[in-house]
């Protein structure tokens, strides 16, 4: 039996969402491999969002340019210290006025969290709005959507959808655009810049989709892409 295409579309999303989400954990260069991840991550792009599929290509060129150990000096440095970070991977940092982690915003994306049915494991040693988190949270609301339509359950089918909206509007969409052009300003290293220019193209698909309304403070397409051109020409 064939798969409709707009289930087709949401699984493919659910995808990019995960796996873009894994690139912002520390690197692991021959598991990131050795899994097909830049493969995986072209051909949902390709389907999703042609216009990030160029950076999928060049992010896969990168990583075959550097090392682990290169890889994960840089991560380190922008990511995690250890002193001043240089690109703070929280939301809060970018919505909470003081630019401080763990304010109301992190709150609201807990709740989010609990409102979907989903927590954080106690052993978990990131903080609840690290960007990793909040891409993976929003392919489990995509994949669990997907499942609403496979059970014919469209009111829940519904909800998610509407889910997803709502974390778009409220905190990916609030933040990460200046998330990426921080991490541009900060780094010389392909394989982040690259993935900077993914993510923001992306957003700018995701938020483009013609069932999806945003609310006043977030950002535009046009607002989302301003930076995109200067890692993909």
């Amino acid at each position: 039996m064939e798969v409709p295409d707009d289930m087709k579309h949401t699984n493919l999303r659910g995808e990019c969402y995960t796996l873009l989400g894994t690139c912002f954990y520390p690197p692991e260069r021959e598991d990131l491999i050795r899994d097909g991840l830049i493969e995986r991550l072209g051909h949902a792009m390709g389907h999703v969002c042609p216009p990030a599929a160029g950076s999928v290509i060049k992010m896969g060129d990168a990583l075959e340019q550097y090392s682990n150990e290169e890889l994960s000096i840089e991560y380190a440095k922008l990511f995690v210290g250890p002193f001043r970070l240089k690109v703070p991977p929280y939301g809060s940092v970018y919505i909470e006025e003081g630019r401080r982690v763990m304010g109301d915003s992190t709150m609201d994306v807990i709740n989010m969290y609990r409102e979907a049915g989903l927590s954080i494991r106690e052993d978990f040693k990131e903080l609840p709005d690290h960007i990793g988190v909040e891409l993976e949270f929003m392919s489990y609301l995509a994949f669990k959507e997907l499942e609403s339509v496979q059970e014919s359950c469209e009111s829940r089918a519904i909800a998610y959808g509407k889910r997803q909206k709502d974390f778009l509007n409220r905190f990916l969409c609030r933040w990460v655009p200046a998330f990426c052009n921080r991490l541009r300003e900060n780094s010389d290293n392909d394989f982040y810049t690259l993935l900077a220019a993914c993510v923001e193209s992306f957003l700018s698909c995701e938020i483009s989709r013609p069932d999806l309304t945003l609310g006043e403070d977030s950002y535009s397409s046009s607002e989302v892409m301003q930076h995109v051109g200067e890692n993909d020409s």
